[in-house]
């Protein structure tokens, strides 16, 4: 997460299986962390920059904290809630609304994820399979 002046507020990864927690997704451990260094759980002048398009779960979320801006690099065709599949972020129904940033570096975005997967699924030691599954930032 950054402030309004483009400095880091907080930084999370996924840690759904090591918290056996389902919304420990890295953007909500972020807004959360976010909120704290704050005190405060509205993040209105926030930014949240991460690889793949949020889910519903966290694009909601970010709705709660009435973040400014969600910036993503990859889009998530099966679970993206603000471009992709949904477009929650943008719902005029809603109180709030969320400006999007999407394909930042969108074709790096990509082959991290690709790669980290494949990786996973053919059980390869290098690259993406190094590091932990959980500090992946893919949810």
């Amino acid at each position: 997460m950054f402030d309004a002046g483009g400095r880091i507020i907080s930084r999370a990864h996924n840690q759904a299986i090591r918290r056996n927690d389902p919304t420990a997704h890295a953007e909500v451990l972020a807004l959360r962390a976010a909120g704290e260094a704050i005190g405060n759980y509205r993040l209105t002048e926030a930014s949240l920059v991460v690889t793949i398009e949020p889910c519903i779960m966290c694009t909601g979320s970010a709705l709660n904290a009435r973040i400014r801006r969600i910036v993503f690099g990859a889009p998530d065709p099966k679970a993206g809630a603000v471009a992709s599949l949904f477009r929650l972020a943008s719902d005029v129904r809603l109180n709030h609304q969320i400006e999007i940033v999407s394909g930042i570096r969108e074709d790096e975005c990509a082959k991290l994820l690709k790669d980290f997967f494949l990786a996973r699924r053919f059980g390869s030691r290098s690259g993406a399979a190094r590091s932990n599954p959980e500090e992946s930032g893919v949810h």
